[in-house]
């Protein structure tokens, strides 16, 4: 009779568990949300209105029933006038060390995911005056159609895996792994062609906090 090693069966926990972090993502985005909100005396009709969202979608927000994507949370963040990752305040308590195992890190929707392109958040900043967000980015599939980026504070791309062409305002830079690539993230930027796949690069976004 074969012996079954009940060492090799994390996978049986491993999503339920990551099924109950994404829930509880949920409800604390929610709440942070809804406390924006009434800090401003903003009824959830006039939210939606200035962050165009149905008042649906904003309510399921706030319920802590759906996962908003990033483009989402940054409509909501500019109209409560509140930097994104005041969202996440609620998600765990204030403490200096994050530890997150390989591949579990909260996976994120931003220009370009679902064709090819997957974001992971591997962290965040609480109660600082500055914002700190560290992605591992990764794509896996050619495309001839990227997304630009163009936002506040600088950023740092190292290079894990691959080799891309990455355009910063009106250069590109071939970046291989080991390479790093620093720069003022105002200007519009983005991978301009991937030369070898897959490609896996983290890119970590530091920007003032607007209630620091």
């Amino acid at each position: 009779m074969p012996m079954t090693d009940p060492e090799k069966q994390p996978d049986d926990d491993a999503m339920p568990s990551q099924q109950h972090s994404v829930e509880a993502l949920e409800i604390a985005i929610g709440k942070q949300v809804r406390s924006s909100r009434k800090r401003l005396n903003l009824t959830v009709a006039a939210l939606a209105k200035q962050a165009q969202l149905s008042t649906g979608m904003l309510s399921k927000i706030e319920n802590g029933q759906t996962s908003p994507s990033l483009a989402t949370l940054t409509s909501l963040a500019n109209a409560l006038q509140v930097p994104v990752t005041s969202f996440f305040r609620g998600y765990e308590e204030q403490r200096d060390v994050t530890y997150i195992k390989a591949g579990e890190g909260l996976p994120i929707e931003r220009r370009g995911s679902g064709a090819g392109h997957q974001y992971q958040l591997l962290g965040h900043t609480i109660g600082k005056p500055y914002n700190i967000e560290p992605y591992l980015i990764t794509i896996d599939d050619q495309s001839e159609v990227f997304p630009v980026f163009q936002h506040a504070g600088t950023e740092l791309i190292y290079m894990l895996e691959g080799r891309v062409t990455y355009r910063h305002a009106n250069k590109t830079y071939t970046l291989e792994p080991g390479d790093t690539l620093f720069f003022d993230a105002d200007a519009s930027h983005g991978p301009d062609e991937i030369q070898k796949l897959p490609c896996r690069y983290l890119s970590i976004i530091i920007s003032e906090s607007a209630t620091g």
